[in-house]
């Protein structure tokens, strides 16, 4: 984890009580610094808070920090030199500052892995959640798979500088992804059209859409083929329906009347909502608890059947760093009757052979996949591994199926040795899971 603590240290007050939050080891769950003005600073976690001195913050302590940090945005919004961290103000009727939140900015390797599969799809996702629960360092981190392993051209509209950090060379967790800084808030929406028209890129990232004006650079964007990330906030997909300005998203609503026997049978009122059109975005993800997250892998569907009063099943997906990723299914109740479709996970994959006895250690030749990928799997899942490069050390291979199926020495080879082929039509993180899991 890098969250580049001391260089925010450096900036604030020099009473300020670190080593309370070394020793204890709280800093993983640190959120946010808060100094106000005539108070004590506070640190605040994600389950709890502790003011770090008795000395209240003074007038002086204000404009040391403000001088440290870069200058405050239209939304009253700053940051640290080469750092994620994101300092917000609040100002008094006269525009001076009288509080500093400080937003700790961290990137996590691997804190994907629970939607991984989902960006292979090359679909547009939209990200929903309150503030805090962490939405930046998600799009962070999509940000470095998309760019650097699954080698696509990313643009990231970085408006408050919270991804790339508030420098001019962009923070090294975004991978490849090129940055592009926007002069005011209010010009995010032409910097999204320019990019696309400039730089040509395959995925745009956006950390958050707010406006009419962006929602709409949105719709552009989706219609010159271009796969978006973005966030939003609120708590879940039944919000945007009632959001105005984010409706259009989702493919919009519209009111429908309904003739007589029309309505008799559906069983319903003569006026009725529908979708007006295809949603801008096909897959919705809320993030209701950094380890619990809901899956919406389409969405037409699901805002069909709530507009229609039906009742659907949720995807539930559950990480943590040290157990399995475990997918659910929970009904979500609209009206009493319960529709009888399910949702299916994945369809297995058919292989070439499958591995009669587990090995000690698994020597593992990848064709056409990403090794990091695959490590990030089995380091999670406690199996020993190594990689090679000579065929004949292997005693499994992995590889995409069309590119597999060009290579007939090689299936020739494994054939002769009795090596397990195992051929994917795309690689993902669930799929790798459910390989190596039978195996444990």
């Amino acid at each position: 984890m890098n969250s580049d603590l001391e260089k925010l240290f450096n900036v604030l007050p020099f009473y300020i009580d670190y080593d309370s939050l070394i020793t204890k080891n709280y800093t993983n769950q640190l959120i946010e610094i808060v100094l106000d003005l005539g108070r004590r600073p506070e640190a605040r976690f994600s389950d709890c808070s502790k003011y770090l001195s008795k000395r209240l913050v003074s007038w002086y302590d204000l404009e040391n920090i403000v001088k440290s940090v870069t200058k405050f945005n239209d939304k009253n919004r700053a940051g640290i030199e080469k750092t994620l961290h994101r300092v917000s103000c609040i100002r008094n009727k006269q525009f001076i500052v009288t509080g500093i939140t400080f937003r700790i900015g961290r990137s996590t390797f691997g804190s994907i892995s629970i939607i991984r599969d989902l960006l292979e799809y090359e679909e547009s996702i939209l990200i929903i959640g309150k503030p805090g629960v962490g939405k930046t360092t998600i799009i962070r981190e999509i940000s470095r798979v998309l760019s650097n392993e699954i080698e696509k051209r990313v643009i990231i509209i970085d408006t408050s500088n919270e991804i790339a950090g508030e420098t001019n060379i962009p923070h090294l967790t975004i991978g490849k992804a090129r940055p592009m800084q926007v002069a005011k808030t209010t010009f995010q929406h032409k910097a999204m059209i320019e990019a696309v028209e400039n730089h040509m890129p395959q995925v745009i990232i956006i950390d958050e859409i707010s406006t009419d004006l962006e929602v709409s650079a949105v719709q552009t964007i989706a219609e010159k083929g271009v796969q978006l990330i973005s966030t939003i906030h609120g708590n879940c997909l039944q919000n945007l329906i009632k959001n105005p300005s984010a409706v259009d998203l989702i493919g919009g609503i519209e009111s429908v009347i309904l003739s007589d026997e029309e309505a008799k049978r559906r069983k319903t009122q003569k006026t009725i909502l529908e979708r007006k059109s295809n949603p801008v975005f096909n897959i919705v993800i809320e993030i209701n608890k950094q380890n619990s997250w809901t899956v919406h892998e389409d969405v037409k569907t699901s805002i069909d059947l709530i507009l229609s009063n039906s009742n659907f099943k949720s995807q539930i997906r559950l990480f943590s760093l040290t157990e399995n990723i475990q997918i659910l299914s929970k009904p979500i109740f609209v009206k009493k009757r319960l529709l009888t479709e399910t949702w299916n996970s994945m369809n297995e994959e058919k292989y070439v052979h499958k591995l009669t006895l587990k090995p000690e250690i698994f020597t593992i030749y990848t064709y056409s996949i990403s090794n990091n990928l695959l490590r990030e799997v089995l380091l999670r899942m406690g199996i020993t591994f190594t990689l090679t490069n000579e065929i004949r050390k292997a005693n499994i291979i992995i590889g995409l199926k069309k590119h597999l199926n060009k290579n007939i020495n090689l299936i020739q080879f494994a054939n002769k040795h009795r090596i397990p082929i195992y051929s994917f039509n795309y690689i993902s993180y669930y799929k790798l899971v459910r390989l190596f899991s039978q195996y444990k």
